[in-house]
């Protein structure tokens, strides 16, 4: 800025008004400053404007992750939330950082906004910590969840009707003859909770016994379904479809079966969870809930932009539909 204002034959403070458009400059000192900047590959450090002026214009978005599992930000789902969360900040003006916290500590992501790094929070799942996130509301940090709406929840919540996605997904089994179906997923999480909620009050309506054998306990990774899968084929346990809790682990319970000889949907049928865009592309295309990811991103940071301008916004469900393909019908 120095130089500029050298070679303008201005002050420095000129120069910086210049830059952000001050009307206190004529048009032609911003045009000749305008082009000494470009002519010397200058640019202006944002984030040490904002320190400066003490603004902030970033949201972060937090993904957890299982000390287990730890399951990666590659994970196609992931993947399709950051896109949809990242053109939502993008169109409100905002910039996005991407963070991890440890599952078992979701309490620590508000320390991307008690140490200024962010203005505001976007986390991805409750995980098994609602009492945590209810903290976070009480000391009032602004956070938004996708996640399920709890008892007592003091955060607010976005997320897809996940019971009514259960029962899309074992009403339409049930409706082509199938009726001991394996329910895929780990359901001390929230959503997964709420999905076999579902998957159990249709049984319920058909007069189909439910079985706890046939519940699967899998994480959200490829290894951890490889491992359920070939302890519930060990168990001998009989089976003709499987509902699991995302399209990733639908995926790897296809290919499992697959090399057991075990066709789909012949003999078992699949239905997965989310209709990432892969799964119209798997062979055979995968049956799956879809949950609308590019209104979840909007809504997400419509809610959080309420929140920090000190508003309350409620908790909102996101209606489920299912996509039919060739591995249930």
């Amino acid at each position: 800025m120095v130089d500029i204002a050298r070679l303008a034959g201005v002050s420095t403070s000129t120069v910086s008004r210049a830059l952000s458009g001050s009307s206190l400059v004529n048009d032609e000192t911003k045009k000749r400053v305008a082009e000494l900047a470009r002519s010397l590959n200058y640019t202006i450090n944002i984030g040490a404007q904002n320190l400066r002026l003490s603004q902030n214009r970033t949201i972060a978005v937090v993904i957890p992750y299982d000390a287990a599992n730890r399951q990666h930000v590659s994970d196609p789902f992931f993947l399709s939330m950051l896109g949809s969360l990242a053109d939502a900040i993008t169109d409100c003006g905002y910039d996005m950082l991407i963070s991890r916290v440890d599952a078992d500590r979701l309490d620590e992501a508000a320390q991307i906004y008690e140490g200024g790094r962010a203005i505001g929070i976007i986390l991805i799942g409750q995980w098994q910590h609602h009492d945590q996130l209810n903290d976070l509301a009480v000391r009032r940090v602004p956070i938004v969840v996708w996640g399920a709406q709890l008892p007592q929840q003091y955060y607010c919540t976005v997320g897809s009707n996940n019971v009514e996605g259960g029962k899309l997904a074992t009403e339409h089994l049930v409706s082509h003859g199938r009726s001991r179906i394996v329910f895929f997923g780990d359901r001390q999480l929230p959503e997964v909770s709420h999905r076999y909620a579902g998957y159990m009050q249709i049984l319920e309506n058909h007069h189909i016994p439910l079985r706890e054998e046939l519940y699967v306990s899998s994480a959200f990774t490829v290894e951890s379904g490889k491992q359920a899968l070939h302890q519930l084929l060990k168990s001998k346990i009989p089976f003709d479809a499987v509902f699991a809790c995302s399209d990733l682990l639908a995926m790897t319970v296809i290919s499992g079966l697959r090399t057991e000889g075990i066709h789909v949907p012949h003999d078992v049928a699949v239905v997965g969870y989310d209709d990432i865009e892969l799964s119209q592309h798997f062979h055979p295309p995968l049956t799956t809930v879809k949950q609308s990811i590019d209104v979840a991103g909007r809504t997400l940071v419509e809610a959080l932009v309420e929140l920090m301008a000190g508003k309350a916004p409620s908790p909102l469900l996101l209606p489920t539909s299912l996509i039919v393909r060739s591995t249930s019908a």
